[in-house]
């Protein structure tokens, strides 16, 4: 309100000044004073209704660039105060011709009110580019020091804590930095394992356990209360606080990974990344696996490979709780849940035309 009311101000003594002139232009004798008062009172009143449009159409457009950021570390208060200054300044100089060129008393508002719209524009610009534009100028040691995290720290969102590729890197010992999981991931996730849905529930669970597991190898797990604006979502949240705290996002969210990246933020999508990491399997490979339950369908057993991924096998239910039965694979198939792969008991009757044609249908229970 402060930035609309200054505009709309700076907006109304143009205005009154442009209508004192023209009411003082066409005038006559004895009713020029009058002319000139009508002239003001009526310049000051239209200026002051585009003024507060005007006003308002600036201030929402700025606020758009900016939704969602709070809290100012001492590096954007830093960046916003030298691009606002500059911005300001910029204005002062784009005014300068009209000053020159124009010889009117309309002239210094129009150019104050110019350079208070780029002056404000460069304050929010420098929130939202702060820390780039210290790094830029050699000064994140003074003005954006290191968080209270190691160097290489994540921050996690529900979907990667619920996702079983997060404790596949944290095995293989790639988030050595150590993974920040803020306090409303965490609520979020463990109202999730309390839901009816029962797959949703299963896979929270799991997500809970792998952390501690995790936590257990050694790896640094930082639970933080921080915590970000109330009005995004808890993705969203995650967002905002890992570009507040200068880490990498981890999410299996593509939307979000899609914001994060049209937001100059850093983002690893474990989704992408484990699908592009998951073993190809072509129709005729062997592949040993141990079946630990029955299949779907009359007749299949069920089994998983070391990386997850699923393993229906059709005419081995009577090879339930059996270990290392060679399998060729006939197909696979790419679900929410990892890949599935529909195979055959090797040297065992064929039962390719089944599995593709009900492949689709049982992925999709099976996924669950």
């Amino acid at each position: 309100m402060v930035f609309v009311e200054g505009f709309r101000l700076l907006l109304v003594l143009a205005g009154a000044i442009a209508g004192l002139q023209i009411g003082h232009r066409v005038g006559q004798p004895p009713s020029v004073q009058t002319d000139q008062v009508i002239g003001m009172v009526l310049g000051a009143l239209i200026a002051y209704v585009i003024g507060g449009i005007l006003g308002r159409l600036l201030d929402r457009g700025m606020q758009d660039a900016v939704a969602g950021l709070r809290r100012m570390p001492p590096a954007e208060i830093f960046a916003a105060s030298v691009v606002g200054t500059t911005g300001l300044l910029a204005g002062l100089v784009a005014g300068l011709p009209l000053i020159a060129f124009v010889h009117s008393s309309i002239d210094y508002p129009v150019v104050a009110a110019l350079a208070w719209a780029l002056g404000a524009f460069g304050v929010r610009l420098g929130v939202v580019k702060g820390r780039q534009i210290v790094r830029a100028a050699g000064l994140s040691r003074i003005l954006d020091p290191p968080a209270d995290t190691p160097p290489g720290a994540v921050v996690v969102d529900a979907s990667a804590v619920m996702d079983r590729f997060l404790a596949v890197l944290g095995r293989a010992g790639l988030l050595a930095g150590g993974v920040v999981v803020p306090r409303f991931v965490i609520d979020e996730v463990r109202s999730i394992a309390k839901s009816p849905d029962p797959v949703a529930s299963r896979r929270a669970r799991r997500g809970l356990e792998s952390l501690e597991a995790l936590r257990s190898s050694g790896l640094e797990v930082q639970f933080t209360a921080d915590e970000a604006p109330a009005g995004e979502s808890g993705g969203s949240q995650a967002l905002v606080l890992a570009q507040r705290m200068g880490l990498r996002l981890v999410t299996c969210s593509a939307e979000l990974a899609s914001q994060a990246r049209s937001r100059g933020g850093d983002v690893l999508d474990l989704k992408a990344l484990s699908a592009q990491l998951t073993p190809d399997h072509p129709p005729g490979e062997r592949l040993s696996v141990d079946l630990v339950k029955p299949g779907s369908q009359a007749g299949q057993a069920v089994g998983y490979l070391p990386e997850g991924d699923m393993v229906v096998v059709n005419d081995a239910a009577h090879l339930v709780g059996s270990s290392a039965i060679e399998v060729s694979v006939m197909s696979t198939r790419q679900t929410a849940q990892g890949t599935i792969v529909f195979a055959r008991l090797t040297g065992g009757p064929s039962a390719a035309t089944t599995a593709i044609s009900g492949g689709d249908d049982r992925g999709d229970q099976l996924g669950q």
